[in-house]
């Protein structure tokens, strides 16, 4: 096995630094958008219907050197998310973190070495403020870890980015089957296609097949906030309670950073335990009314109050496509934000989410729909499923190969 050395991130940098120290003026019209560490997201920086906008001459003033080898890193706030910069018309704020890698490092191989846990660990424990957490550059550039050449650097990332690259054609598989389900829920419910011949009536929603109604969701199904575990039952170790952060904004569930309560305490909640195909919504905070489907599970996991679990039955599947149809829905998703108002902490509960109108087909149309469209969302589960096996074997695997203690011993990575 070849000799892996020690460096230091700014041993293999050509800049370190971080964003704006203080607030742009935005400009909701503007075409760059300004990036902060939450915006760093699986990889990717994620621009959101949420994230400000800046002008171009705005833009211009706290430009940073971004280019093909930059890697960003939150380091306040929300510490540690990694992301490439792929070209994005943005800028950045204090929380985001930027380095450019020197042209002997391989990039791939850079950022494999601050997605790691061990990096995040360390620069979390660095960390400084108690409210608000803050990692220091200077922290940042003494952040020290060992390295192969650069042949064997680029064959470590090949073996971990092809693993990302499944988990990647997965999710864009997911994307597709969403946009299918969404624009047949549109075709059925929205703009009534298949009942065109039929005779419409007046509603306070506007014009309806006859026969329809104007219901509610509650008229679906029920939604319950999760049981209020007592702060006194969280443990390192246990069983895996769902809280608002594991549902990502890109709609999966992310139990990578979960709580855990003891088998004790959670005979307490069986009514919230999961099951595939559950859906779950936030209820509370900035991300109130981001919803996720719950994947295939291997073991017992149960949602923590302020999170909403959607009551579909013993067979969730076969209810998800109306229910899924309606909340991606922009006039649902905007009533719901809109009862989560009037107070500093938006918060919605179930009965809020359960009274909001909606326009309600006869039963029969719903179940010949839900029975269409089932499939997309049996694929959809199933492609999640794949997802979380294949990141908990890269999530293996990459600490091992990045501190050399697994070697490559054949040259199919080459």
């Amino acid at each position: 096995m070849e000799e892996w050395k020690e460096y230091k991130l700014k041993d293999v940098t050509t800049i370190l630094g971080d964003g704006l120290h203080g607030t742009p003026k935005y400009d909701e019209n503007g075409s760059i958008f300004f990036i902060n560490g939450n915006n760093l997201i699986d990889g990717k920086i994620e621009i959101r219907d949420s994230t400000k906008r800046v002008s171009e001459n705005e833009a211009n003033k706290y430009r940073k050197n971004l280019n093909s080898r930059t890697i960003l890193v939150s380091i306040n706030g929300t510490i540690g998310n990694v992301a490439k910069y792929r070209g994005e018309a943005c800028i950045l704020g204090k929380s985001a973190c930027y380095f450019n890698v020197a042209e002997d490092f391989d990039l791939n191989f850079m950022y494999y070495v601050v997605a790691s846990k061990q990096f995040k660990n360390a620069i979390t424990h660095l960390a400084t403020g108690t409210t608000i957490k803050n990692v220091s550059l200077e922290t940042m550039r003494n952040y020290s870890f060992i390295a192969p050449s650069i042949y064997e650097q680029k064959r470590i990332a090949n073996i971990l980015s092809s693993l990302d690259d499944k988990i990647e054609l997965n999710r864009r598989i997911n994307e597709n089957l969403e946009q299918q389900a969404q624009a047949l829920f549109k075709s059925w419910f929205v703009d009534f296609e298949p009942f065109k011949d039929g005779k419409f009536v007046d509603s306070e929603l506007g014009m309806i097949p006859e026969g329809w109604r104007v219901g509610t969701i509650g008229d679906y199904c029920k939604i319950r906030s999760g049981f209020a575990f007592k702060s006194s039952w969280w443990t390192e170790r246990g069983v895996k309670i769902v809280k608002i952060k594991n549902i990502s904004s890109s709609g999966i569930l992310n139990m990578d950073d979960c709580s855990y309560v003891s088998k004790e305490n959670v005979s307490k909640a069986k009514e919230f335990s999961l099951k595939s195909g559950d859906i779950l919504i936030a209820m509370t905070g900035a991300t109130i009314g981001k919803f996720c489907l719950v994947p295939a599970l291997k073991e017992k996991i149960y949602v923590n109050q302020r999170v909403g679990k959607f009551f579909l039955g013993e067979n969730p599947i076969m209810k998800i496509p109306f229910i899924h149809g309606l909340l991606k829905c922009e006039n649902i998703i905007s009533q719901i934000m809109n009862k989560g108002q009037g107070s500093a902490q938006p918060n919605i509960s179930g009965n809020d989410i359960e009274t909001i109108p909606i326009i309600y087909p006869p039963e029969d149309i719903i179940l010949k729909y839900n029975e269409l469209v089932s499939p997309y969302f049996s694929m959809i589960i199933e492609n999640i499923s794949a997802c979380d096996f294949i990141s908990q074997l890269r999530d293996t695997l990459l600490p091992r190969l990045m501190s050399g203690k697994l070697e490559i011993k054949d040259n199919s990575y080459d």
